[in-house]
């Protein structure tokens, strides 16, 4: 192949139908026709001398030759290179800058340290910063942040793959809350009381069960959990209407703690960090390094 007569868009088209493996998703992340990435497709084709991509005999999207799969590796790294070789090194200036942030973390770390940063961004930048804040996805982690789709992960330092940096941004603990006037009193619960009260709890797939229930089975003792539901803020909405109690991060409790009551646990729960992760690409990015340390200041500001 005379590599003077591929341009640089038929490369990178190349390596997005290698990831997709199907010609209108590609087209999708291009922001191209279909007609018009096919057609690119037939380029592809004559100057490898080789179909790259034939038909899947499942009946669905197109499976890449053996020539495609000795070329993806490298092309994608090359590709990865040449983007690192040209993004800019000078000073970030987020009143000029046009960047679009991607950070993933769940909502009870958003309601803690996600919001300030976004009141910290939306105070110091132009009209050109971004943010979007997704829910976390855990799987594919170093790859979707290989490719652009992700900037940040924020979560337990547990979850954050050995491949990405990483940096710790706080250490939290379990509390146990009630609403203010709950019939039971404001006292610290003994473990008898706790096992008897209706609990609400987190879950986004409905299970009943958590690492606190695994803490007290060490023990020999279960609770009643009675509510279970999908986002962190919803706990306190069920906590204000119900006498259910919850068990949960201090640092997320301490929003709601005008309506509240907070209190020790009648057990003993381990510490927690939480962190955030990033690809190696960054590290030296001046714009990235902005993002990164608007999390380390807002980690640090009392809950």
């Amino acid at each position: 192949m005379d590599i003077r007569r591929a341009d640089l868009p038929l490369l990178i088209s190349l390596d997005v139908l290698l990831e997709e493996l199907n010609v209108t998703r590609a087209a999708r992340r291009l922001n191209l026709s279909q007609p018009a990435l096919s057609a690119q497709l037939g380029r592809l084709r004559e100057l490898f001398k080789d179909p790259l991509l034939v038909p899947s005999e499942a009946g669905r999207g197109m499976a890449p030759t053996p020539r495609a799969l000795e070329l993806q590796p490298a092309l994608h790294q090359a590709l990865l290179d040449l983007q690192s070789a040209v993004v800019s090194r000078g000073e970030f200036n987020p009143k000029e800058a046009n960047r679009h942030f991607t950070i993933a973390l769940n909502d009870n770390i958003f309601t803690t340290i996600g919001l300030a940063v976004a009141r910290d961004i939306l105070a110091l930048g132009g009209p050109g910063i971004r943010l979007s804040f997704v829910a976390p996805v855990e799987e594919n982690l170093t790859y979707r942040m290989e490719r652009g789709e992700l900037d940040l992960y924020i979560g337990l330092s547990t979850k954050i793959p050995e491949a990405l940096k990483s940096r710790r941004l706080l250490t939290d603990e379990f509390c146990f809350a009630q609403r203010k006037g709950h019939p039971r009193g404001q006292g610290a619960p003994t473990l008898e009381d706790y096992c008897q009260l209706r609990h609400v709890m987190v879950s986004q797939g409905g299970s009943l069960h958590s690492a606190i229930d695994d803490a007290l089975a060490q023990q020999g003792k279960a609770r009643r959990v009675a509510v279970s539901v999908p986002n962190y803020n919803q706990v306190a909405l069920v906590l204000a209407d119900t006498d259910c109690v919850a068990t949960l991060p201090s640092r997320l409790l301490q929003r709601y703690a005008s309506g509240l009551d907070l209190l020790p646990l009648p057990f003993s729960m381990p510490p927690f960090d939480l962190a955030m992760g990033w690809h190696v690409r960054a590290q030296l990015e001046p714009a990235h390094q902005w993002l990164r340390e608007r999390f380390v200041r807002a980690a640090a500001s009392p809950a």
